[in-house]
């Protein structure tokens, strides 16, 4: 089966593998909602390609608006079981549901059958099923769908509003709450040996760290993982008159449902016994031929993960294959589980939203600091002190405790860091700078007013509750280095002039001359910070009077 993406056709497995939950990650007490009114882009529009397993498809697939049958069986007093039988329940094959709920089987994904057996059997079952449910309805006088080939396999200028879902901390919490912290609910592993399935306590991760997008061998994709047990757990929950998540495409899918769903200002952290505070260290370090330890290049990093949490919606920002310590895959020299990325490459990669400088350079594409970021080189070599930052320098009796109780050393390092939350003194600051160095009698334009502690006092107040922010901002300076950059921090940088010569000096092609760095500078910073005056060359120049 696959959906529909603005007329193409797009296995539904594709769409599933961006979404954490099809299912689960629904708002618990959101409201249902029915066949979308919007004639035009549906949350609920599906492909029936299921004969593709078998080959070549003789005509169109079916374009099939799953909510608007839902809605139709509904009045009929009937549920899904009309459409989708029940599941045999196992716990011992990996990511089936494990029993019936107050009475409610699991269904299986699939229209009227519990697996794909022959091309001719399934076509049957559709055609059968369907055009026999449709004549029925319209002989009953209600309004009914079509019974011919053409009028079911044929192409439609109707699109998909299909929006991917996530199970970010609300929706988990919520789970969580109406569950009441019994985990093992949702969370299971699976023994292998025994081959059943069981709830490891404090080992819980995302489901999809083991169900991926397709099947593999005798552990179902996300996909039918969710829909076995989630909707199965939703349709309990309505049996029982409790408040239950949507059990419509529409409501997990549709733009609109989702900007409905309840959010939580401080959502409480979760319980899983995960660490304060980690030692981040190389891992193991083989010796040498000779026996003698490995040479360790870079100090452990004290790592906070405790806020680190309060900064991501998931913990698969960092933990993307499992909840083990990153140098579990990616070792020193890179293996196969790693993807052949190395320890070092996966926390400094930084065109990587997985590693830890990836991540700080999405934080800096924020407006409040884009501004000055945009012009930094993004590959450039930093400059030892700039490694420091993270890689703390342990004295002796630090090194010696570390090998004791890391944890209490990293808590100590990351307790005795400095933030630098305020620049230069105000009297350090010009208040104005008059920018007339390009200026001449002929001029049609006056100098430029910058005023300059106002832009400060700006961009300070920008970054003032910036943890990151403060920590890497190493001096009271470092701000100012926005603009006066590739110069030391100073109180009184050198100006533009002694760069940026005038004209543009064409024996330096890669640095603009005086005007072009002026203008290139400034609306470059206004455009990414999203500042809308001044605007045009009068913004900022006044016109002189004739």
């Amino acid at each position: 089966m696959s959906i529909m993406v603005k007329g193409k056709m797009k296995y539904w497995w594709v769409g599933v593998t961006a979404a954490i939950f099809m299912i689960t990650a629904v708002c618990i007490g959101a409201q249902e909602v029915g066949a979308p009114s919007d004639k035009e882009a549906r949350a609920d529009m599906i492909t029936i390609d299921s004969l593709k397993v078998f080959g070549y498809l003789e005509k169109p697939p079916v374009v099939f608006f799953h909510d608007a049958h839902t809605e139709a069986l509904k009045k009929k007093d009937k549920d899904c079981s009309a459409c989708h039988l029940a599941q045999e329940k196992s716990n011992k094959i990996p990511g089936t549901f494990k029993a019936a709920v107050n009475g409610i089987d699991p269904l299986s994904p699939k229209f009227k059958r519990l697996e794909d057996t022959a091309r001719k059997e399934v076509m049957d079952v559709y055609h059968t099923f369907c055009i026999s449910c449709h004549n029925e309805m319209a002989a009953e006088g209600d309004k009914s769908g079509p019974v011919t080939c053409g009028e079911c396999h044929k192409e439609t200028e109707i699109q998909s509003s299909r929006a991917l879902i996530g199970l970010d901390k609300t929706l988990h919490y919520r789970h969580v709450a109406a569950h009441e912290k019994k985990c093992e609910t949702c969370h299971h592993e699976y023994d292998a040996e025994k081959k059943v399935l069981f709830y490891a306590k404090d080992k819980e991760g995302t489901c999809r760290y083991c169900h991926k997008a397709q099947t593999e061998e005798n552990r179902i994709s996300m996909r039918e993982a969710s829909h076995l047990d989630c909707i199965s757990c939703h349709r309990k929950r309505l049996v029982k008159k409790e408040t239950a998540g949507p059990i419509y495409c529409g409501g997990c899918h549709d733009p609109a449902s989702q900007k409905k769903f309840q959010k939580i200002e401080n959502v409480p952290r979760m319980e899983r016994k995960q660490p304060d505070m980690v030692l981040v260290k190389v891992g193991e370090v083989k010796p040498d031929e000779a026996g003698k330890p490995g040479d360790v290049r870079m100090n452990a990093v004290s790592y906070d993960h405790k806020s680190h949490e309060t900064y991501s919606d998931t913990c698969r920002v960092c933990h993307h294959a499992s909840m083990e310590t990153c140098s579990k895959c990616h070792t020193m020299a890179g293996s196969k589980d790693g993807g052949y990325v190395n320890l070092a490459q996966a926390y400094h990669l930084i065109n990587s939203e997985k590693s830890c400088m990836g991540c700080h350079e999405i934080k800096k594409s924020d407006p409040k600091c884009s501004g000055c970021h945009v012009f930094m080189e993004k590959r450039r070599k930093q400059a030892d002190e700039a490694c420091l930052k993270c890689h703390e320098e342990m004295n002796a009796d630090l090194q010696a405790l570390a090998k004791e109780d890391d944890k209490r050393v990293a808590e100590m390092m990351v307790g005795a860091r400095t933030y630098t939350t305020e620049t230069y003194d105000k009297e350090d600051i010009p208040e104005k700078v008059v920018i007339n160095v390009m200026a001449t009698p002929d001029d049609r334009y006056e100098a430029v007013d910058l005023p300059h502690r106002k832009i400060v006092d700006k961009l300070m107040a920008n970054v003032k509750e910036n943890k990151l922010a403060a920590y890497f901002h190493r001096e009271k300076g470092t701000l100012c280095q926005g603009c006066h950059h590739n110069s030391p921090v100073s109180k009184k940088p050198p100006k533009c002039v002694t760069c940026h010569g005038k004209p543009f000096d064409d024996r330096e092609p890669l640095r603009p001359g005086l005007m072009g760095a002026y203008h290139q500078q400034c609306m470059t910073c206004h455009k990414e910070m999203k500042i809308e005056k001044p605007a045009g060359c009068t913004g900022c120049h006044k016109e002189k009077q004739q």
